[in-house]
């Protein structure tokens, strides 16, 4: 069960790896987007971060390196009323068109859903 089954808010972060050649439109992208996610009722936080190479003391503790840049969107939505209502949102279609030609994987984004532990 997740937070969100119980009317808690629903946490997710989405990863994607842009093209190599293609990292400054992913952030456009992103940039556009984040701005009508933002506005949207329900939306608690929307931040992209782009992945970068670790300090020299965390270097062995660094995920290992991919071709092209790698991307994380932390996001959180007040309920799953609300997250369902961001997913019927025309500017995800329009966001999720766009960025498919340029990533990595094939199925468009990766989510993974998070709850609180502790």
């Amino acid at each position: 069960m997740t937070a969100a089954d119980d009317g808690g808010p629903v946490d997710l972060v989405a990863e994607f790896t842009a093209l190599p050649g293609r990292e400054e439109e992913v952030e456009a992208l992103l940039a556009d987007l984040a701005v009508a996610v933002r506005a949207e009722p329900g939306c608690l936080v929307f931040d992209s971060y782009s992945v970068i190479d670790p300090p020299v003391v965390a270097k062995d503790a660094a995920a290992p390196r991919v071709e092209g840049r790698r991307f994380v969107v932390v996001e959180s939505y007040r309920d799953a009323v609300a997250f369902e209502s961001h997913l019927a949102e025309p500017h995800g279609a329009v966001f999720n068109a766009a960025l498919g030609p340029l990533i990595a994987e094939s199925r468009g984004s990766v989510l993974r859903f998070l709850r609180p532990v502790g």
